[in-house]
């Protein structure tokens, strides 16, 4: 796949979009915006990017498709950058409930695959507790 930023469809699923690279005036460029709007983006809480130990900006491929993203929302669709940020936010909470709803997923597998098998756990919080206190004791 080619590492070109900025083209969707050809993006690496490699780790490479995670990596801040871009400083600001490239992210913008590859954005379509000004860097300005990349710091407002920023105070508004819809852009984290990362920095370097002198505390300079440096962006990701997935920053400048979320750049482009914001971009289309309110440019295209008429949302407000609070509705955006509703929107970011939602979306991440899906992607956090999917990514949950898979674990328990495999985790019922795990579970009918181990009562076919005979071996079977029994959780320990299904056990009867005793209590052996001092009311139980005869003087």
């Amino acid at each position: 796949m080619s590492e070109t930023p900025g083209r969707g469809s050809e993006r690496r699923s490699d780790g490479a979009e995670e990596r801040a690279v871009y400083i600001i005036s490239v992210a913008a460029e590859l954005s379509g915006v000004h860097p300005q709007t990349l710091r407002m983006y920023e105070r508004r809480g819809l852009l984290a990017p990362k920095r370097t130990s002198g505390n300079t900006r440096r962006y990701s491929e997935r920053d400048i498709a979320r750049v482009q993203m914001i971009q289309e929302l309110t440019q295209r669709e008429g949302i407000s950058l609070a509705g955006v940020k509703l929107f970011i936010e939602m979306r991440e909470q899906l992607s956090r409930m999917q990514r949950r709803t898979e674990e328990l997923e495999r985790e019922l597998l795990d579970r009918a695959r181990a009562r076919r098998s005979g071996a079977e756990i029994v959780p320990l919080r299904s056990m009867r507790s005793f209590r052996w206190g001092e009311e139980d004791v005869a003087p």
